[in-house]
């Protein structure tokens, strides 16, 4: 079942890529006294997630940020170098975290796995962006197959 409205992040670890190499990061850290805009999408380096989803982000992340949201994370089954590479190619420091969820343990806990087994790509995350204040889901926005519309920063600002 797809994570809620008033669920709460289930308890994960993911990765980031930092100076000295992939670190684990829980969900209670990166979730606990934070309200987060989470962005989920198939993968780095993507079509729709390189030229639209991940760049809408990182412009509007000040207006965001001045809406009260204290990180922007951006979320996809990938390994944390893949992420951390996609980060500096797109130029996200200071204004989205690049978060790997490499074994999909946090995807398939939200129910949002998608499989393109078939089309070389496997098992990865749903294209979706929430809200999250203090751990919890305040809205989450998931999009039809092949779609880019409601979690785009645009939308998400719109529910701030």
């Amino acid at each position: 079942m797809t994570i809620q409205p008033g669920d709460k992040i289930p308890a994960a670890t993911l990765y980031e890529m930092g100076p000295d190499g992939p670190g684990g990061v829980s969900t209670d850290d990166l979730f606990s006294g934070k309200t987060v805009v989470l962005f989920g999408l198939p993968g780095a380096f993507t079509p729709t997630c390189s030229a639209q989803h991940l760049p809408g982000f990182v412009k509007m992340a000040d207006q965001l940020k001045a809406k009260g949201v204290d990180e922007i994370v951006c979320f996809a089954v990938n390994d944390a170098f893949v992420m951390g590479a996609w980060g500096k190619d797109r130029n996200v420091a200071g204004k989205v975290r690049m978060i790997a969820d490499g074994d999909a343990e946090l995807t398939k806990k939200m129910g949002l796995e998608l499989d393109l087994s078939g089309k070389g790509l496997g098992l990865r995350c749903d294209r979706f962006a929430m809200i999250v204040e203090d751990g919890v889901v305040k809205s989450i926005d998931q999009e039809a197959p092949g779609a880019f519309e409601v979690s785009s920063a645009e939308a998400q600002l719109s529910k701030l």
